[in-house]
């Protein structure tokens, strides 16, 4: 058994390799660093060139100097459906720097930029509220007004000294160029060659809600918005108002001004899901509008983006209210990436667009339109922690009652530890994924199914030593003999590996659903969420003692077969969601079988490709168990065997 955890190991490290190499995505800090500088060039060139000719010589390097960055830092970035794109632009804006453009070209060119930059980037982590405006002016009374001045007009006690001078933010012109995005990681992360500086003490939540309070000054007085019509917070937050308004014919001046003004409504308006349905269309029209124009790459991972980093965490809100339209969106949406080529009907993909828009309109006012009964919610609390807790609680458990048949009960520890620090890795990753760094749904997905096909192909290892033992006559001695030597410390951190990666990839999923469930849950019903919970774990504990109970009672050989049977169900279920995972990360390709059907629990899911994997152990096991019955296994175990 000594080599299966070699082979862990080796797995681990493999599969580590693959999910930071596969498509090799861009730093997000960098991304969003570039889309900062770009930003910059728009809203200040005017103060370097008007009319062709050079005002102001020092902001005029600084453009020169941002431009070149720029192009060095966009063509280091690896590889992906916009890069060339991406350089081509880099290298316009410079030429119209150098050249002297007039500032609307210039403009021009900093939003494709951005533009672009923003699809290659991972989906944006959003507060779920801002802070009180009073706490935020107070915060901008503590850090900002020295150079901005009490009123944010730029004219602080500090603002002579300072060049280029602090920004004005009642200026209309200035503000109507800027993003939200863009302020705040000024306040993240300060601008280079200026003196705004990186304000690191304030957490995420203030940074964003400082972001929201100067950005919004340039439009006081506007009024308070009716509705948010075809604004969504994203496109608030990742637009200028004069992008926005160039990329939505429909928006009005006003709903731009108000929502900049009053920014509320956003906040209050996404319930559940809904806001990342918002995220889903927003991806779908980017990808619509690629695809239209014959870039069928970039198309294809918008569309990707769509499902994975919008879509997929709505999936728990809409199930709770219509699981069918559920189903068809997600279906629609992994059949359009193969429709996205310069094969395919124009009509048609259109026709197949508009469809899927017309679902997710569905799904938004099913979210939106009240919260799950206290009884749903209930059911829906219990059902998630059933389902992703399942599996690793099985893994554990038998790797525990391994250890107490061999009569090491010493290295269970070595369990425990494995699973509890996939908790904690888990909830840190999620913490990290809100605060710190993003993670997009394609890493997300990448992540899971490595960790997937690791765990199943280790359990299906597993599976066979054990059964390769159930009949042996001479297992105890075979115990005595040789479990002391071969459980060694290397072997019993294999051990503490497989329990980690068999939580792990449970838990970070696990606290989305529940995310998504608290945001549907009103005032009163948090008992009816942390009841399912608790209701959930209190029979998690209840399978998981009758399971080891049980397993105590049976003879060495009968625990072992029914072990056996236990981890190559295991690794069956577990290699088809690895499949559906690394597909849906568009990492493999998806085959649809003629007939639809999903069977989440037991990972079974109609694509060729899946149902191929899984046949094959499915027939693999079937010879092998079938082959030891009819030798009757009576060969004993070898002094050097495990």
């Amino acid at each position: 058994m000594r080599y299966v955890f070699q082979i862990l190991s080796t797995l681990l490290l493999a599969g580590s390799l693959i999910a930071n190499t596969v498509a090799a995505p861009a730093d997000p800090l960098e991304l969003r660093q570039l889309m900062q500088m770009a930003e910059y060039i728009g809203v200040d060139y005017s103060e370097a060139v008007v009319d062709g000719k050079i005002v102001n010589n020092d902001e005029y390097a600084e453009m020169q100097e941002f431009s070149q960055l720029l192009l060095d830092r966009g063509r280091a970035l690896p590889a992906s459906g916009k890069s060339a794109a991406i350089e081509r632009q880099t290298k316009a804006l410079k030429l119209a720097i150098d050249n002297k453009a007039g500032l609307a070209e210039v403009q021009k060119h900093t939003a494709a930029l951005r533009q672009s930059l923003l699809e290659i980037s991972p989906q944006l982590s959003l507060p779920s509220k801002l802070l009180p405006t009073e706490e935020t002016a107070a915060i901008y009374q503590q850090q900002c007004v020295s150079c901005h001045g009490v009123e944010g007009k730029g004219d602080g006690a500090l603002a002579a000294q300072l060049e280029p001078p602090p920004t004005d933010f009642h200026d209309r012109e200035r503000a109507d160029n800027r993003s939200l995005l863009g302020l705040y990681d000024a306040i993240s992360s300060g601008i280079d060659g200026t003196g705004m500086t990186a304000f690191k003490a304030l957490d995420d939540q203030q940074r964003w809600s400082l972001a929201f309070y100067v950005g919004g000054k340039a439009f006081a007085g506007a009024d308070a918005p009716q509705g948010t019509g075809a604004i969504t917070l994203n496109d608030l937050v990742q637009y200028s108002p004069n992008v926005l308004k160039s990329n939505k014919a429909e928006i009005r001046d006003e709903q731009i001004a108000a929502l900049r003004a009053n920014p509320a409504s956003l906040f209050t308006a996404s319930k559940g899901g809904a806001s990342s349905i918002d995220v889903a269309r927003s991806q779908l029209e980017a990808a619509q509008a690629a695809y239209n124009a014959g870039d069928y790459s970039d198309a294809r991972t918008l569309a990707i983006s769509a499902y994975l980093d919008g879509f997929e965490l709505a999936e728990s809100s809409l199930n709770s209210h219509d699981s069918a339209l559920r189903l068809s969106i997600e279906r629609d949406l992994l059949a359009l990436r193969g429709q996205l080529n310069a094969d395919s009907d124009p009509a048609e993909v259109t026709s197949n667009f508009q469809a899927i828009f017309d679902r997710l309109d569905q799904a938004k006012e099913l979210i939106e339109g009240g919260s799950l009964s206290s009884g749903a919610l209930f059911l829906a609390s219990l059902i998630i922690l059933l389902r992703e807790g399942l599996e690793a609680l099985l893994v554990v458990i038998a790797l525990s009652t391994v250890l107490i048949k061999t009569e090491r009960r010493d290295a269970i520890k070595y369990v425990h530890f494995g699973w509890i620090a996939a908790f904690a890795a888990g909830f840190a990753t999620w913490l990290a994924a809100q605060n710190l760094v993003t993670i997009s749904g394609a890493s997300r997905e990448i992540m899971e199914g490595v960790a997937a096909a690791v765990a199943a192909a280790v359990l299906f290892y597993v599976g066979f030593w054990m059964h390769s033992k159930t009949q042996a006559h001479e297992w105890q001695r075979y115990i005595h003999d040789n479990i002391n030597k071969h459980l060694g410390a290397g072997t019993l951190w294999g051990i503490a590996g497989l329990s980690f990666i068999a939580v792990y990839r449970e838990i970070f999923e696990t606290i989305l659903f529940y995310q998504a469930l608290l945001s549907q849950t009103t005032a009163g019903q948090e008992s009816s969420l942390w009841g399912g919970l608790l209701t959930g774990v209190a029979l998690l504990v209840v399978f998981g003692w009758l399971m080891v109970r049980f397993s105590k009672r049976l003879p060495i050989g009968k625990f072992f077969s029914a072990t056996t049977f236990i981890l190559l169900a295991l690794s069956f279920i577990l290699a088809g969601k690895a499949i559906a995972a690394l597909q849906e990360a568009a990492l493999i390709s998806m085959t649809s079988l003629p007939v639809d059907f999903s069977f989440d629990w037991l990972g079974i899911y109609s694509t060729w490709e899946g149902i191929s994997v899984q046949t094959i152990i499915l027939i693999v096991s079937l010879y092998l168990l079938l082959k030891e019955r009819h030798t009757g296994g009576q060969a004993a175990p070898s002094k050097t065997a495990g």
